[in-house]
């Protein structure tokens, strides 16, 4: 029994063996609350300038997974060069990176051979690559400095590589690496390649999907968002294009560059009802005697064990053996003056200038369902004016057809109201969307374990084999500036091996 405390003991990082049964089930993440529509991008540097640059001259730093006891906002990615890796076992594609950072200079483009472009955004081209020699892939945005410099989007940048470096969770990026060049700031991720909800609906019989598999694709991006705002973290984007599938049919986030980082109070909140809906939702404002303030972190960021002798009873909380506990963390003291998102996505408060904080990606969440069963945007107008028109002034109307259930639609109501402060989770998050009867039925500590409703085909890596040697022969091309741009500048458009 001693031995076995000692173990308990040890900090993380000095325990493999239980760090590969703790993480075993999904070999990545599991303990958790469980590239755009019209954004070109630019530059005219051709992929020779950007493999001649010495290897020497690249930086690597190798993404944090360690969620401190200390508010995780406050941490710094740029504190080491060299950060040590929590979280890791069994993912080949950080053995990868690290093996390549062991036996050369710290990983930088050289290491990797860019394959296909997969999408572009306001700030960067996205490539898949692999990592030369091992035969792993991932996915690697590309940015421009001088392109991001001059319009003003280095902040966002820097945003970005921020979020990613705090993000551990299934459904969230993982960022294996970042590095940049004398040209180039370059994010290594998670490549997944089942592409997007939005190329997925369209191929849908009727370009809408089931409410089965509707559910299925809103509930893992319901525990995406509720992570992302217990860091204090207001996503601000979502859209189909921004949800991408993996291999194997889970989502997952992607692009954080217009997020909001704020602060955020934890708090344990006592509800003895277990339902909500949007017509009882003024029932479930919060007052002081529901709310026990300054709260511990829950088990899903920091697992303990404690003596049987040191655990508290329920009523050191104040809390009833009649009563939920409920763990909320929702940043709604955030605000921001910033005009940011796609028209058809915007919410209400965003476009009259009032300031905005967490409950737009609740209205978002309400128009990403709204999409997915009717294959439509509830607001769309003839053009970007009209659109921000009905949003501000008309009222949701429901198509007669498809079909959609009440309670699905009384869930989209009650996200959709245009006043913030009255929105179903303005105060408690998602923690009363998961309680809505839309997602009756969802065990949402086992979401991972369940069925998707489209699995992807398999990638066939082999054909840039043959690729790689064509190209070889032919040559690089340069850039075809503008294409498929609507604005100024062009994108990155290399030539693919």
């Amino acid at each position: 029994m001693a031995s076995f405390r000692a173990f308990l003991s040890q900090p993380h990082e000095s325990n493999p063996a239980r760090l590969s049964r703790r993480w075993a089930p999904r070999r990545r993440r599991p303990h958790s609350p469980n590239f755009g529509r019209n954004c070109p991008v630019t530059s005219s540097s051709p992929l020779r300038d950007l493999f001649a640059l010495e290897e020497s001259g690249s930086r690597a730093f190798i993404g944090t997974y360690e969620l401190r006891r200390k508010s995780i906002v406050e941490r710094q990615t740029s504190e080491s060069n060299s950060i040590q890796i929590r979280h890791t076992g069994g993912d080949c594609h950080w053995e990868a990176i690290q093996l390549a950072n062991a036996r050369e200079s710290p990983v930088g483009i050289g290491h990797f051979r860019l394959l296909k472009r997969l999408g572009y955004g306001d700030i960067g081209s996205v490539y898949l690559v692999d990592l030369r020699g091992t035969g792993t892939y991932f996915a690697m945005k590309v940015m421009d400095k001088a392109s991001i410099v001059s319009r003003n989007k280095l902040l966002r940048a820097q945003t970005e590589r921020e979020i990613l470096s705090m993000l551990d969770h299934p459904f969230l990026p993982t960022l294996y690496s970042h590095f940049e060049t004398e040209k180039f700031y370059c994010l290594v991720m998670e490549y997944c390649s089942g592409g997007n909800l939005h190329s997925l609906r369209q191929k849908q019989p009727n370009k809408y999907f089931s409410e089965q598999a509707a559910r299925f694709f809103a509930s893992e991006v319901l525990l995406a968002l509720e992570y992302l705002h217990m860091l204090g973290i207001v996503y601000r984007d979502l859209k189909p294009e921004n949800v991408l599938v993996r291999e194997e049919g889970h989502i997952m986030l992607s692009d954080f560059d217009l997020s909001l980082r704020c602060s955020v109070d934890p708090t344990l909140v006592k509800s003895t009802s277990g339902r909500t809906s949007s017509s009882s939702f003024a029932n479930s404002m919060l007052d002081s005697e529901h709310v026990v303030q300054g709260c511990i972190q829950p088990s899903t960021f920091f697992p303990r064990i404690l003596p049987k002798r040191n655990r508290k009873s329920k009523s050191d909380f104040g809390i009833s053996n009649g009563s939920n506990l409920e763990f909320m963390a929702e940043p709604t003291h955030a605000r921001s003056m910033s005009f940011v998102g796609t028209h058809e996505y915007l919410a209400p408060e965003i476009i009259r200038g009032e300031g905005h904080g967490s409950a737009v990606d609740w209205w978002t969440f309400g128009i990403f369902l709204f999409e997915l069963l009717y294959g439509t945007t509830p607001f769309k107008g003839s053009g970007n004016r009209a659109t921000l028109h009905n949003v501000v002034g008309q009222p949701l109307r429901f198509p007669e057809s498809p079909m959609v259930s009440l309670v699905a639609r009384d869930l989209i109501q009650g996200l959709l109201i245009k006043d913030p402060q009255k929105r179903i989770a303005y105060h408690r998050g998602a923690t009363e969307i998961k309680q809505h009867p839309f997602f009756d039925g969802i065990n949402w500590a086992l979401v991972r374990s369940m069925t998707p409703p489209h699995i992807p085909d398999p990638v066939n890596y082999n054909q840039f084999a043959s690729k790689e040697k064509k190209g070889s022969e032919s040559g690089l091309s340069g850039s075809s500036a503008n294409k498929g741009s609507s604005n100024d500048s062009s994108h990155l458009d290399f030539e693919y091996f």
